[in-house]
């Protein structure tokens, strides 16, 4: 099969043939049809992520078609429509008996632990937990952009934060994590604020509901200024970049009680970020991660785009082919583009 791959961290990938993957006993092999760039791929390309071994095919965030399956598979058949959560789990370790599969003990994750879906076709083990069914109504490209980001987005907006309407929440960051957690906080009829520091990003974050737009690289004071606009600050506050500053801003928009929910990842030198401790224990804030969403949970997401109450759609800014993905990956960190970026065509 066709596949972009790395052979060394920070290296240019190439396009190359690689063996076409087996399905494990209770795993499948699924056709790609569809997969997103994500930031996430980038930090992998990079060296930040322990699991890759090398050389390595990234790509986590998928959608496409059963194609074989393994001895012991009870649910799928060859021809469903299908999608994966970028974090696989067991079924069986304490984690998963508490249904919090996103935290898995022996955890799996497509693109990282093994070989991911920057190719015509990806093996996932443990079908019978982790694969989702792809209702028609839903394309292969929409589903490409929920795997990650917008799985990600929707359990910390809903599950994390507890977002209702009339609420008011921060979105530091308007990537394609950021903009998934606008689209469900407006869909939840939330007041939501969002920062970022480039002009076209904040317009189109706008355009999919946001009630105000601060550019932080011109903002005299951003957390002032979040203030003013909630009357005393968000109930939610995402950094959905992952960033020192961020992260720190993040919890000091939070009025009392407020939520913040780390969503953007904080690697490298990143990992380890001051926090405004003093506004933690005076207002009795919570500071919670988010890290994917569990398989199960899919169809209360799955039935809102159906019903057209989000249409993640909007949020994909442009198409390429998988040879185009080789530089888009290497120049994630540029922040040129708008929206998701989808691979259509292999």
């Amino acid at each position: 099969m066709k596949a972009l791959l790395y052979e060394s961290f920070q290296s240019a990938p190439k396009i190359t043939q690689v063996p076409d993957p087996n399905p494990n006993p209770g795993g499948v092999v699924i056709e790609v049809k569809a997969t997103g760039l994500c930031r996430s791929d980038w930090h992998g390309w990079m060296g930040h992520d322990e699991d890759i071994k090398l050389p390595h095919v990234p790509g986590h965030e998928f959608a496409g078609v059963i194609a074989s399956v393994g001895k012991g598979v009870k649910n799928w058949k060859v021809g469903d429509r299908v999608s994966v959560p970028f974090i696989c789990a067991c079924g069986s370790c304490p984690e998963c008996a508490s249904g919090n599969h996103q935290v898995c003990d022996d955890q799996f994750q497509p693109g990282f632990t093994h070989w991911g879906s920057f190719a015509e076709f990806v093996s996932i083990d443990r079908a019978d937990i982790n694969v989702v069914s792809l209702p028609e109504q839903v394309s292969f490209d929409t589903a490409a952009s929920l795997g990650c980001r917008f799985a990600t987005s929707f359990r910390a907006v809903v599950a994390q934060g507890e977002l209702t309407g009339g609420q008011w929440m921060a979105v530091y960051g308007c990537g394609g994590v950021g903009l998934s957690a606008i689209l469900i906080g407006c869909a939840l009829g939330a007041n939501v604020i969002a920062i970022d520091i480039d002009d076209e990003k904040l317009k189109l974050a706008k355009s999919i509901g946001a009630i105000a737009g601060i550019n932080s690289a011109r903002e005299t004071n951003t957390i002032e200024k979040i203030h003013q606009l909630s009357k005393g600050g968000v109930h939610v506050s995402i950094d959905a970049l992952g960033s020192i500053e961020t992260c720190f801003n993040s919890i000091s928009s939070l009025r009392k009680r407020g939520k913040h929910i780390q969503v953007g990842l904080m690697l490298g030198e990143m990992k380890n970020p001051k926090v405004p401790m003093n506004l933690i224990l005076s207002k009795e804030l919570e500071i919670l991660g988010s890290h994917g969403m569990q398989a199960y949970k899919y169809p209360e997401m799955m039935n809102m785009i159906i019903q057209g109450k989000m249409n993640p759609e909007k949020l994909i800014g442009q198409f390429i082919n998988l040879e185009n993905a080789v530089t888009e990956l290497m120049e994630m960190d540029k922040f040129r583009g708008k929206g998701l970026t989808i691979i259509n065509s292999f």
